[in-house]
């Protein structure tokens, strides 16, 4: 089996930048057309328009109706869907003690709501259109507890379990769901967060950089979790379902 995507259709959300932009460039390269979605129009129309044959659509995740619409919009425009990824996501350091019951809404609604609304909405298209994959994103911090990310983390354990249920409901209907789970990456997420973080656990300027480099040797690279959405999404893992794939360069292989 080869990463041809090729006949494919697929639908990325946050697809406008971080690591949405390089999978759905990732899949571009691979054949795939792509409906790159994103609440930012002007990024998602950017991104797409160095796709060849892609297209553009804005979606608020956490809108039910703007997310039927893009997936029945997909499937006119395109003949069907075959890749779904949900990939749109927000979180910010906030130590759990000054989260208030906003803050905590604010990421759950666009990193559990809007992977659920996404799901449900595309495992019937992509069900008509003869079967296909579903990618969800989720992290290392589903699988512990991690500091001053206690809603970020919440949802991405919650993403991890969602994902392992759809798979197992879906699998008769030819709809494979395996999430990723990367470690640190360097995104435009996660490299602003760090004096935050620096300053909330009293780390001296460059120590989160530094915590990373112990930890997990390096940041990951867009790129890299990139090539890891696709192998999911093409048939080279056509016996893998209800998987959770880490990408996280050793950082929960090791206490210290």
């Amino acid at each position: 089996m080869n990463h041809s995507l090729e006949s494919k259709v697929a639908v990325v959300t946050g697809g406008g930048r971080g690591l949405g932009r390089a999978i759905a460039e990732r899949f571009g390269a691979a054949g795939a057309t792509v409906v790159v979605s994103d609440i930012d129009g002007a990024t998602a129309k950017k991104v797409a328009a160095g796709i060849p044959g892609a297209t553009h659509q804005v979606c608020d995740v956490r809108d039910e109706r703007q997310v039927a619409a893009l997936i029945d919009a997909t499937a006119e425009r395109h003949g069907g869907l075959h890749i779904m990824v949900p990939n749109a996501g927000v979180g910010s350091p906030c130590p759990l003690l000054e989260m208030d019951l906003a803050t905590w809404r604010a990421v759950t609604s666009v990193n559990l709501d809007g992977v659920f609304l996404s799901i449900r909405h595309a495992a019937p298209a992509i069900i008509a259109s003869g079967g296909g994959s579903i990618v969800t994103l989720a992290s290392v911090t589903a699988t512990t507890g991690t500091p001053l990310l206690a809603h970020y983390a919440a949802t991405k354990a919650a993403v991890v379990n969602l994902t392992k249920t759809a798979a197992s409901e879906l699998r008769p209907h030819g709809v494979r769901v395996n999430a990723l789970l990367p470690g640190f990456i360097s995104t435009d997420l996660v490299i602003p967060a760090a004096p935050r973080v620096e300053e909330i656990l009293g780390l001296p300027a460059g120590g989160f950089d530094a915590l990373i480099e112990q930890k997990q040797g390096r940041y990951g690279t867009a790129e890299e979790v990139a090539e890891a959405a696709l192998f999911l999404a093409g048939d080279q893992s056509s016996f893998c379902t209800g998987g959770a794939l880490v990408l996280d360069g050793g950082l929960g292989a090791a206490l210290l």
